[in-house]
């Protein structure tokens, strides 16, 4: 994938797909490390350790509509093509947390590319979904939860046409912040 924000939309899909109802997100840039984290958390029904251990193989899915799973794959080729790695933690039952560590100056990496829209489409496609975005560059962060949205909006769909507008201009605005 040619951003790092087609990745995460995969991996809250995934997340999603297997039943969770909350999510987190979390992006971690740390300039002196040259580091690259992107978390995805959830709460969905996890993977015993063998399905865990065959998930980066694109042979191997859960998905009853099709018979690879390139997601996981490409991204673990991604991270090591870049000096970083890719991990799995997953408990049957509990949940999956899914580490993707790039080196942030490598040549290869992707950019993050347009994660104003990738949030927005998480948000607006899911709407029952307990979603929380945290993403720090060096010292700045910024965090949004959908919880918080709600309780601010009272009642007020986030899908509202004017809401939308806003939301776009708020993501934009902070997540510009962080890198000045």
């Amino acid at each position: 994938m040619r951003e790092l924000s087609l990745h995460i939309l995969d991996l809250v899909q995934n997340s999603i797909e297997a039943g969770a109802d909350t999510v987190t997100l979390e992006i971690i840039e740390d300039m002196p490390m040259d580091t690259l984290m992107i978390r995805v958390t959830d709460n969905g029904r996890g993977m015993d350790e063998t399905t865990c251990q065959k998930v980066r193989d694109p042979f191997v899915t859960t998905r009853t509509t099709r018979h690879v799973g390139l997601g996981l794959p490409l991204i673990d080729m991604s991270t090591k093509r870049c000096g970083g790695y890719l991990a799995i933690t997953s408990t049957l039952g509990c949940g999956t947390v899914i580490e993707a560590l790039y080196q942030h100056s490598h040549l290869d990496r992707p950019p993050l590319g347009k994660i104003v829209e990738t949030i927005q489409s998480i948000i607006i496609a899911n709407p029952t979904l307990h979603f929380s975005y945290y993403h720090t560059v060096n010292q700045s962060a910024f965090a949004l939860t959908t919880q918080e949205l709600s309780e601010i909006l009272d009642g007020i769909p986030l899908t509202q046409p004017d809401v939308l507008v806003w939301l776009n201009e708020y993501l934009t605005q902070h997540i510009m912040n962080l890198y000045n």
